[in-house]
């Protein structure tokens, strides 16, 4: 594991932890009308992270595993990561062919600071095939080959840095910081009407046909 190595791994995760879904998920947390909103929204955190590392855990060693048996397991994560995006562009564009309303990201009656985790769990879930930075960075930690143990913790690393946006927004407190989380829900997290759009739905297909051809070639 080269320092050049684990900045491209973090950086991946930096630009990985740019999720809407999540980001909002916690400024309403944290705008939300309960008695500890700061808690939740770190219980949140909590849920994102497992989820993160537990995706992280189970396609690195199953890489690993058909490395050892096959010799290509690289392949098999680069063909996933590349796949997984296609897909997720193939389907955005896809969605601007029609007219569609957004739903907001709304609070379950069920959440409090003690269930919160497992929202963090189902939002981070519903949004992992949008995270194909993570397959990437798998790739490169398998292709390292540092090791089940050091790469296991450059996996956890990395779902830490995911969520590092997150556990600062969770950390901080006061009306500045709640009226600029305002703004961000309004942008990310409210209902929002979005009209159909061929121009933006055709470049969207075109990019997941490029992204699919790489993975077919890889």
């Amino acid at each position: 594991m080269t320092a050049v190595l684990l900045a491209g791994i973090a950086g991946l995760a930096l630009l990985d932890a740019l999720n809407p879904a999540t980001i909002a998920g916690v400024a309403l947390l944290l705008l939300a009308p309960m008695a500890h909103p700061a808690r939740a929204a770190a219980g949140f955190v909590a849920g994102a992270y497992l989820t993160v590392l537990a995706l992280g855990a189970v396609v690195y060693l199953g890489a690993d595993v058909a490395a050892d048996a096959a010799g290509n397991g690289l392949v098999w994560v680069r063909r996933v990561a590349f796949t997984v995006a296609a897909v997720a562009l193939a389907a955005g564009g896809l969605r601007r062919l029609r007219d569609r309303v957004r739903p907001a990201v709304t609070v379950p009656g069920w959440v409090n600071p003690a269930s919160a985790a497992v929202l963090g769990t189902v939002m981070t879930g519903a949004d992992l095939p949008n995270a194909f930075p993570y397959f990437i960075a798998i790739e490169r930690i398998v292709n390292a080959d540092a090791g089940t143990t050091r790469s296991l913790l450059v996996i956890a690393g990395y779902a830490l840095v995911y969520c590092l946006l997150l556990l600062i927004a969770g950390a901080v407190r006061g009306d500045r910081v709640r009226r600029r989380l305002g703004g961000l829900y309004e942008r990310l997290g409210t209902e929002k009407k979005q009209p159909r759009s061929v121009p933006v739905a055709a470049g969207y297909l075109v990019a997941a046909a490029g992204v699919l051809s790489v993975a077919v070639l890889a």
